[in-house]
């Protein structure tokens, strides 16, 4: 690993102009005021038989990157919006629209993303970046990815469809989650955190319970790099939908490391625990989700960065998940530590067999029936897995994973 992966980054400099900040927390849909941006060189894809070969260039234009970026030459795919029949939307929020479809040659299901990038400069350079690191990215914890082409002024993404969703919409259907699931949840998320980190030398930077998503078989993977590593174009760009998550370090412009992300996912394995935001309009009770209850963002920043680390309340929860929380939520993040010593936490080693094909089934069964229920509908008959692995091979499953 390189001497230099961990060193610390501060994005105390980018706030000349004086951010004010303001709108909700969560998931959120507001934009931030153009504060300036950080200049990237924009890396370029050209072809090799072996894959790609990324070069660094400042002029590429992002339609010559996407129309270079191919499956491998034995498994190019042709991926353009005719083949691709939409069945329905799964969400949309700042980065784009996503839909469940149907790539109509190989009966392959998929999630396409759409992406407007009629918008300015760094927004190009944003998803350029996204894209090579989906591309680079072979993990069972992270989400895979098919290919990506233009269609006009946006950028379609074709990726793995996780059909159970994501652990927020995970957490509404089924309320508070039991130890078993949080345990294989946070070894999923830890292993791939240290893959990113120890492989591609980045930082996710936006954990949350809405960017781990969950399959049709129970696999738990991260998705959604939009906003790692030198990505970030601006402060205010950083507070965008993921402020209610982010370390107080970073919240207060200091200098940051890999165990931000720590801080995040010990909010997130908390709620998910509690079934709601820790923290609340006081402070210690929390709203049912960071974005909602009266606690504006302000309040909520301030709470981060001033007042005690929130903890699950004593003597309802094992003690390995509470300690396992309690260390992710040290507010000194020279004491935080890092995604790999977690994982030989109390809690990852744990013995709690679980069957995650049947947490599965039970979630997307739970999730249509109460959907019918509001609907005055009744119930659909239970689900049966379809097992048949996709046609298409992922770009993963065509590299070898780096040691």
């Amino acid at each position: 690993m390189a001497a230099d992966q961990f060193a610390p980054r501060t994005l105390a400099k980018k706030n000349k102009k004086g951010l004010t900040l303001g709108g909700r927390g969560g998931g959120g849909g507001e934009s931030a005021p153009n504060i300036g941006s950080l200049t990237l060189s924009e890396p370029s894809i050209s072809r090799s038989n072996g894959g790609i070969e990324i070069k660094t260039r400042k002029r590429d234009t992002l339609a010559t990157q996407l129309s270079n970026l191919e499956l491998g030459l034995e498994y190019r795919v042709e991926l353009r919006a005719e083949d691709l029949e939409v069945l329905h939307e799964l969400g949309s929020g700042n980065g784009g629209t996503v839909s469940k479809v149907v790539h109509k040659a190989t009966k392959t299901t998929m999630a396409r993303k759409v992406i407007h990038v009629e918008a300015k400069q760094a927004v190009r350079k944003q998803i350029v970046r996204e894209l090579q690191i989906m591309y680079e990215c072979h993990s069972p914890y992270i989400v895979s990815f098919y290919g990506a082409f233009l269609n006009g002024s946006d950028v379609i993404m074709c990726m793995e469809f996780m059909e159970t969703g994501s652990l927020d919409h995970i957490s509404n259907v089924m309320g508070s989650l039991e130890i078993g699931y949080l345990r294989v949840i946070a070894e999923s998320v830890l292993r791939g955190l240290v893959y990113l980190y120890d492989v591609h030398k980045i930082m996710h930077r936006d954990i949350k319970p809405s960017n781990i998503l969950v399959n049709g078989n129970g696999q738990i993977k991260l998705c959604d790099f939009g906003v790692s590593g030198e990505l970030v174009n601006s402060i205010a760009d950083t507070f965008v939908g993921t402020s209610t998550y982010m370390s107080p370090e970073r919240i207060q412009g200091g200098k940051y490391t890999v165990k931000s992300d720590v801080w995040s996912f010990g909010l997130t394995m908390m709620e998910l625990a509690l079934g709601r935001f820790p923290f609340g309009s006081d402070g210690a009770s929390g709203d049912k989700r960071a974005s909602s209850g009266p606690m504006g963002i302000l309040d909520l920043l301030q709470s981060i960065v001033n007042e005690p680390a929130p903890k699950l309340p004593e003597g309802k929860y094992p003690a390995e998940l509470a300690e396992f929380c309690d260390k992710c939520l040290l507010k000194d993040p020279e004491q935080r530590p890092s995604p790999a010593d977690l994982l030989k936490a109390p809690l990852i080693e744990m013995d709690l067999p679980v069957d995650l094909e049947k947490w599965a089934d039970d979630i997307i069964n739970t999730a249509a029936a109460k959907k019918a229920a509001k609907n005055g509908q009744p119930p659909p008959p239970p689900r049966i897995r379809d097992r048949t692995p996709p046609s298409i091979p992922t770009v993963g499953s065509q590299k070898k994973a780096k040691a």
